[in-house]
């Protein structure tokens, strides 16, 4: 049963993860005609060492709504939280030590997606009246 409480948050965790990934692959994109293949797997692990863990996060931040969750939700948003820097920092260590990455196409996509909350608040606010 889904708690009626989340259901926004979750709604804006899944606009948010969307816009991530129309972000990974306009940087996939722009990288295979720029750089070519290398470019592709370049900006696919940034994307993917930043969409992960956001997926992680929100499937824990937004586990328990409510005030007689309120200790559950802090502890499950603090676990989400501490989960997604692990992941990330273990995913970020494994696409420089197994891939050929070009540094540019990695650090532009990874910089790109993290600026993805901003981008959908502007996307909330225009298209569905959200503040």
């Amino acid at each position: 049963m889904v708690n009626k409480l989340t259901q926004s948050g979750r709604a804006y965790a899944l606009r948010y993860i969307l816009t991530q990934l129309i972000i990974i692959v306009c940087c996939c994109v722009t990288g295979y005609i720029v750089e070519g293949q290398n470019a592709v797997v370049s900006a696919l692990s940034a994307g993917i060492v930043v969409l992960l863990p956001n997926i992680v996060f929100s499937v824990k931040a937004f586990q328990y709504a409510g005030a007689r969750e309120s200790k559950r939700v802090v502890e499950s948003f603090n676990k989400g939280v501490k989960i997604k820097m692990l992941l990330t920092a273990i995913l970020f260590a494994l696409s420089f030590k197994y891939l050929d990455i070009i540094p540019a196409a990695f650090f532009i996509t990874f910089s790109l997606t993290m600026v993805a909350p901003w981008l959908t608040a502007v996307v909330n606010k225009i298209y569905f009246n959200q503040q």
